[in-house]
């Protein structure tokens, strides 16, 4: 499939895909996701400056050793709730993703052909994320992945305490995510779960800010409210750790109505007071699209963008993490195509067409070759093995692969 987009007339392939898909395109499914990652590697090796990564050869940035291993940190961020080439990658959509074009994606190699088959559903599709498996979960339902999340392997594996891993997710729906119902692993071995605007409200109970604008917990269906674990108890212990302050979190925000933002304050945080040797945060207010506002998803993506790129600052400011730190950053699946007749475009992610299940990943700092692009398909789920290989565990039930330009 490859060689035969390859073959085509580069400026009438670059045309097809920057107008987004249109009718009578003539290409197959196979064909159309190859086209969508060629336009991608065009666009970054023409704006960005970056070189193919097939030039290279050689042995593996990455130091395997046991001491290495131990310093190494790892930050994941779901570039979460689906965003399009139209409005990010292809030429039209690089105004909003100022922060990643010109400060994360020169540092990084960028894979622009990263495939989700499995369900897309925000909380599904990142509970796959986390276990090298496409989960088949109810997505609105709060239960525990059926598969060892990779935060479990990397404990149990590494013999490493609660305190080394932390999720950070906004939506409430994400409070069973850190760890799975798998018999061997299971309850407290994996990750302790922060919800930000569960503490925000907790942080905030008896007090007089109006934050029910922030603290809305999900755009797809607003009717959905899933019962939360935890108690005030719990609650209180985070609010020590993290010292979480309201006023603080005001003075720092420049917005007060993104739950993004409220999670990258907790993310910094965690850093400071935790430095957690594997840090997972998931990003949401992309999701916003479902309202069917053009102005506010776009509004989320360049929010998104630069929240992405101060997490990354934050890194290097921090000597917890400077020199020893990668990053990962990939969305959870895409959005609709306009073109396609069963959906709605940028508003949802419901046909499980081309454009909702092609997307990119960049990895930047410690061990990763800068400004090369990576044009083979992978899938999402090889996120995990990856991650296996390059820390020192095993993710053994992970049904991914892992990622060869990063071994």
């Amino acid at each position: 499939m490859i060689g035969q987009v390859e073959l085509m007339n580069r400026s009438a392939l670059s045309k097809t895909f920057a107008s987004g898909f249109p009718p009578g395109a003539g290409l197959s499914p196979g064909e159309t996701a190859s086209g969508l990652s060629w336009s991608r590697r065009e666009f970054l090796r023409n704006t960005a400056g970056l070189a193919l990564g097939a030039t290279l050869a050689g042995a593996s940035p990455f130091l395997h050793g046991e001491t290495a291993r131990k310093k190494r940190k790892v930050i994941v961020v779901t570039f979460g709730g689906g965003a399009r080439d139209q409005e990010t990658f292809a030429p039209e959509g690089q105004e909003n993703i100022p922060h990643m074009l010109n400060e994360l994606v020169p540092q990084s190699s960028f894979f622009t052909h990263v495939t989700n088959d499995g369900i897309l559903g925000h909380y599904v599709a990142t509970a796959s994320l986390t276990t090298g498996v496409y989960e088949t979960l109810n997505n609105f339902s709060a239960v525990a992945p059926e598969h060892p999340t990779v935060f479990e392997y990397f404990r149990k594996d590494l013999k490493r305490p609660a305190s080394d891993t932390w999720v950070v997710a906004p939506s409430n729906g994400f409070n069973r995510i850190g760890e799975s119902d798998c018999r061997s692993y299971g309850p407290g071995t994996g990750a302790t779960v922060i919800l930000p605007k569960h503490l925000l409200s907790a942080a905030n109970s008896g007090g007089t800010a109006d934050f029910d604008h922030l603290l809305r917990d999900n755009y797809e269906n607003p009717l959905y409210t899933p019962q939360l674990g935890g108690g005030e108890f719990e609650l209180q212990q985070l609010d020590g750790i993290l010292r979480l302050s309201v006023t603080d979190f005001m003075a720092h925000a420049r917005t007060l109505s993104s739950p993004d933002e409220l999670s990258v304050y907790i993310a910094k945080r965690l850093m400071q007071q935790e430095a957690p040797s594997l840090l997972w945060i998931t990003m949401h207010d992309i999701d916003v699209a479902h309202s069917g506002a053009y102005s506010l998803y776009i509004e989320g993506i360049r929010r998104t963008d630069r929240l992405c790129a101060e997490l990354w600052k934050a890194a290097q400011e921090n000597p917890e993490y400077a020199g020893n730190t990668t990053l990962f950053i990939l969305p959870d699946f895409g959005r609709d195509s306009d073109y396609d007749a069963g959906g709605n475009g940028f508003q949802h992610h419901r046909t499980g067409d081309v454009a909702s299940r092609t997307t990119w990943m960049m990895a930047l700092g410690a061990g990763v070759r800068e400004g090369v692009i990576f044009n083979e398909p992978m899938q999402s789920i090889d996120l995990v093995p990856s991650l296996g290989a390059i820390m020192g565990f095993s993710p053994a039930q992970s049904q991914g692969k892992p990622i060869k330009e990063l071994l």
